[in-house]
């Protein structure tokens, strides 16, 4: 029996352009043309490789997370650094990525979050933006409940406060990027919000 015809396309730069599609104008506004067009394949295609609309952003997310988010952690971890300049590192790493190219897009995640409530995402999409929303609130309240630091200056005793406080910051630093608000610009808030909660954000 014949093998099944080979595709013509490489699946993981398709993935890449639908990603810059959605992350560009969302989930709603992304029509179908839109993803083909930039995808360079057609709609049977699109089908058959990554399911409709709605399963190719999961997917388009879940890549966003891992090739555009995943790095920007590590700075929360290096060993022997303050963590005012851990979360400052984390935080301004994260400012970069959503000031990037001449037309900064700010945040994939939080552009398409905003969509929820119109109540026209779908369930699977919804409930993977509301995933990733819990997770960022999860990582800096364990970090601020946890680490040594956090503990010694009290941090610990409001730390779903201070957790909520730094997201609201990042959410709003996308924003602002994309409306044009220079990365340099974004990098004093990302300082103020730090010190606000008892950090010194000292990049060096």
């Amino acid at each position: 029996m014949a093998g099944g015809r080979k595709r013509e396309f490489d699946e993981h730069i398709a993935l890449q352009k639908a990603m810059e599609v959605f992350w560009r104008k969302g989930y709603t506004a992304a029509t179908l043309s839109d993803l083909t067009q930039q995808m360079g394949i057609n709609k049977t295609s699109m089908y058959s490789a990554f399911g409709n609309k709605a399963a190719l952003f999961v997917k388009a997310a879940r890549h966003y997370v891992e090739t555009e988010m995943r790095a920007h952690f590590t700075h929360l971890h290096t060993p022997d650094v303050s963590l005012g300049k851990r979360l400052r590192d984390y935080m301004v790493s994260v400012v970069s990525m959503q000031s990037a190219t001449p037309q900064p897009k700010g945040c994939f995640l939080v552009l398409c979050q905003s969509e929820v409530a119109s109540g026209d995402m779908p369930e699977e999409a919804r409930a993977l933006l509301e995933q990733e929303d819990r997770m960022a609130l999860q990582m800096f309240t364990a970090l601020f409940e946890q680490d040594s630091e956090a503990i010694s200056l009290g941090l610990d005793k409001a730390a779903a406060a201070n957790a909520l406080t730094l997201y609201t910051v990042l959410k709003g630093t996308a924003s602002m990027a994309r409306s044009g608000v220079s990365a340099q610009q974004l990098e004093v808030v990302v300082e103020t919000a730090l010190r606000g909660i008892g950090l010194e954000a000292t990049p060096y």
